[in-house]
């Protein structure tokens, strides 16, 4: 089973010279910005093997020698890959940690308990599972008085000095540029001590403390200074969303508002990065700028995008003078003037709108994103939460109903995290009166309501996991919404699917890993419709995000069935669209679908159904607009890009990137 096949995407849009230089004089040309040290990966998972190996390497070298080896470790998600690899290791390979100093690089603060804390999490994910001796694993105390605490960092410090120093700093990096907990705004000679956490840092520690109100206000961590005085730094980071953050550490200015940019100023550092995470660099985003291109139709119209923003130009009007002057003089070579090109861009950008998401009957489909024939089409729409089809494609959801398709939808997980207790309460206490009325003999039931009710109201602790009746009930809120969401569009019930794919159903935050169990759950169901067209949520920002994982598990599911030899996949095309946060880059899209200003209120009447995500949902993120507002915002915005092209100006754009099984 082939779990990460997401990965491939972003293999598709760039040539491996831009990242795999066969000599150093082409990593020297591509690398000109650049001002660490990067090597860039396909996936977070070749990299992660690559790091835990020079770790390992670091260790025996110690060893071999009668040394300690002194390594700091981040926390987070990030290395999780690096530490399953180094427990590998030491499984398989009999690598020892006996000679391992582990100093943590930092812990939230205040912890009422150990149970969400960051050497926890090392630990559950790494500590526990080999040989080192635990005493020689040190981290900052959340739980020490605050009182104290001013001491405890002057001896963190010390204690670190009195081994040596760090051999080596693993490090992950934060959405505003921190490394450990170094918040923007942090002093270049800071030292290991307690800093109040800006609301980003808070955010992204959701993932582990289960909910924003659990996260601390603070933390302990190592200073710029203390991690700067490692010998080996290592900065690692995966996924879509690190690729700005990326850019501006690696070509940017040293900048206190963003921390990591320090690591410019050490001699023994390296970035490593999957190929998401350094989408941003010059050498991937714009190659034509530092080397010789390989010059694809999705290469060229990313260029002249690129042009038309920097001279806020339409396509139409740009000259032989702006591509000279703008490093691009290679396209007049290929194409005799910027009017040949011109017009091909144009042209290109323009076939990719259509009014007809499912293919336009009885038409010429030559220059269409989607096929006239077969006609109407079996469609299947893959939502990974309950309400991803109308927020990211619901003005295209009720296209494809109008234009008489035969419509599915799949929603892939139940979404029951994201219902907030006091939505349970509301129906339980709603359905306690109903029995009142109706039913009053089932005894039963009335003893199930007031048990769960009890439970919310008065048991239930900050950081305690739901009961099942609770999830049950909250999964329950979820279908109801999404099926309300899709009889407004105007989808029988018979059309609708809850797959509740087991990876899910843990009730936190943290998922298990996909199995086979979920692939097969995605097989069946598309082996039973056997469609024409699918639409999957193509979001590839977090590598461990509940959109990404979804978006694996229909891949592999596909990438089976391909190899089955499956008839009807011949004649499947798969459309990926993105959720409420981002859209596809504008040289990407490969089908574009207006939305009128009515429709687009039909839209927002559609996510509007999902009452439970709104102002009180528990994960709307760092974004304070609601999902209906994002999306509308998201849609404008990309009509708005192709105005600007010189294109037709509609009200809204939904957009669609086409993937095609490997």
């Amino acid at each position: 089973m082939k779990t990460d096949l997401s990965s491939q995407i972003t293999l598709d849009r760039v040539s491996g010279k831009y990242y795999r230089p066969q000599n150093g004089y082409e990593l020297t040309a591509l690398t000109r910005f650049e001002k660490i040290e990067t090597h860039i990966y396909e996936s977070s998972n070749e990299a992660s093997v690559l790091v835990a190996r020079e770790i390992a390497n670091g260790i025996r070298k110690k060893q071999d020698n009668g040394e300690n080896f002194v390594l700091a470790l981040t926390g987070g998600h990030s290395p999780r890959n690096i530490f399953i690899e180094l427990v590998r290791m030491h499984k398989e390979e009999k690598l020892s940690f006996r000679n391992v100093i582990i100093f943590d690089v930092y812990e939230f603060y205040p912890l009422s308990h150990d149970s969400f804390s960051n050497i926890k999490l090392l630990k559950d994910l790494f500590l526990d599972h080999i040989d080192i001796n635990q005493n020689n694993v040190f981290s900052p105390d959340g739980t020490i008085p605050k009182e104290e605490i001013l001491n405890f960092c002057k001896l963190y410090e010390k204690r670190i000095q009195n081994y040596g120093g760090l051999d080596y700093a693993l490090l992950g990096l934060g959405r505003n540029g921190n490394i450990g907990l170094n918040i923007p705004g942090s002093n270049q000679n800071s030292q290991t001590r307690l800093v109040l956490l800006d609301i980003q840092s808070r955010k992204e520690a959701i993932n582990t403390f289960e909910s924003m109100e659990n996260v601390p206000l603070s933390g302990i961590t190592m200073g710029v200074s203390t991690i700067m005085n490692a010998k080996k730094i290592t900065l690692i980071a995966w996924g879509e969303d690190k690729s700005k953050c990326i850019k501006d550490v690696v070509e940017g200015k040293i900048d206190e508002a963003i921390p990591a940019s320090y690591l410019q100023l050490h001699s023994n550092t390296k970035i490593v990065t999957d190929l998401s995470a350094a989408y941003e660099l010059t050498r991937i985003s714009q190659p034509w700028l530092v080397t010789s291109c390989d010059w694809t139709d999705k290469l060229i119209r990313r260029a002249i995008v690129w042009l038309c923003f920097k001279l806020d130009k339409p396509i139409l009007k740009l000259t032989n003078k702006d591509y000279q002057d703008n490093g691009l003089g290679e396209l007049l070579s290929l194409f005799g003037s910027a009017y040949n090109v011109n017009i091909k861009i144009f042209n290109d950008l323009q076939h990719t709108i259509t009014g007809w998401p499912g293919g336009k009957p009885n038409a010429d489909d030559t220059n269409r994103p989607e096929r006239a024939k077969p006609y109407p089409k079996k469609v299947v729409i893959f939502s990974p939460h309950p309400d991803d089809d109308v927020i990211s494609m619901g003005g295209t959801f009720q296209r494809l109903v109008n234009q008489q398709h035969d419509v599915h939808v799949a929603y892939q997980t139940s979404g029951n995290i994201a219902v907030g207790d006091e939505e349970v309460i509301r129906y339980v206490s709603l359905m306690e009166n109903v029995i009142a009325k109706y039913n009053p003999d089932d005894v039963d039931l009335k003893e199930k309501l007031a048990k769960i009710l009890n439970f919310l109201l008065h048991e239930k602790k900050s950081g305690d996991i739901d009961t099942s009746d609770v999830l049950f009930i909250k999964g329950r809120i979820r279908r109801e919404e999404a099926t309300s969401a899709c009889r407004f569009i105007g989808l029988d019930d018979s059309k609708i699917s809850f797959l509740d794919l087991p990876f899910y159903e843990t009730g936190k935050v943290k998922k298990a890993p996909i199995s086979e169990t979920d692939v097969k759950i995605i097989k069946d169901y598309l082996q039973k419709v056997q469609p024409h067209e699918v639409f999957v949520a193509g979001d590839l920002a977090d590598p461990h995000g509940t959109h990404k994982v979804c978006l694996d598990a229909i891949l592999a599911a596909v990438d089976e069935l391909k190899e089955e030899k499956t008839k009807w996949l011949k004649d499947c095309r798969f459309w990926m669209y993105r959720g409420a946060w981002q859209e596809w880059e504008i040289d990407h899209i490969e089908m574009a679908v207006p939305i009128s200003p009515e429709e687009l209120r039909q839209k927002r009447l559609s996510i509007l159904r999902h009452q439970s995500q709104m102002e009180s949902a528990p994960f709307l993120g760092n974004d304070e607009r609601l999902f209906w507002q994002r999306s509308e915002d998201r849609n404008k915005g990309t009509a708005e890009l192709y105005r600007n092209l010189g294109l037709a100006a509609y009200e809204a754009i939904e957009a669609f990137v086409e993937y095609k099984p490997l």
